[in-house]
């Protein structure tokens, strides 16, 4: 019989397993999720908090892509939705959507909704690929997993200075 594990235990556990990966000397382990069907990693030190999805408050006049601010410890973030942003459908509402939060290294306060976490992956098990010539702006590498996924590493801090994503307002 299997053990169920409170979400105060797994974050715990996941937190610790963080706090390690990213005192490694030459760091392999990245975070990884799903947003817009696509695989995604993210570096530890470019990213923030893994949290479950507060309410958001919608504001006017901004792209579908971004879904509004939340109060995150007093602190308002905005949030949009991975996905929608590369032009692919809006994250299906769910219990496994979580926020990334990304911009906290850079002084920005910036979420990512994604669809769903995929956990710690080591990049050193993954084959090396080209990244796609659509996710360019945002994307520093790409690697294939044994099961022939690609995986887009995300590079926020080139996200963060993308005009495009900075842009909110409809025109």
């Amino acid at each position: 019989m299997s053990r169920r594990v409170s979400l105060k235990e797994f974050q715990e556990g996941l937190a610790k397993r963080l706090k390690a990966a990213a005192g490694e000397a030459a760091p392999s382990a990245r975070l990884g999720f799903e947003a817009g069907g696509e695989y995604w990693l993210a570096r530890l030190d470019g990213s923030g908090e893994v949290l479950q999805v507060p309410d958001i408050q919608r504001v006017p006049l901004t792209r579908d892509w971004f879904l509004g601010v939340t109060n995150i410890r007093g602190a308002l973030y905005g949030v949009t939705d991975f996905g929608a942003f590369l032009g692919r459908p809006p994250a299906a509402r769910g219990p496994d959507n979580r926020l990334l939060l990304i911009g906290h290294p850079y002084g920005v306060n910036c979420a990512l909704l994604v669809s769903r976490l995929a956990g710690l992956r080591n990049v050193a098990d993954f084959a090396a690929e080209e990244p796609a010539a659509q996710h360019a702006a945002w994307s520093s590498a790409a690697w294939r997993d044994k099961e022939g996924r690609v995986w887009h590493e995300l590079d926020t801090e080139r996200v963060l200075a993308q005009r495009e994503f900075l842009d909110i307002a409809v025109h």
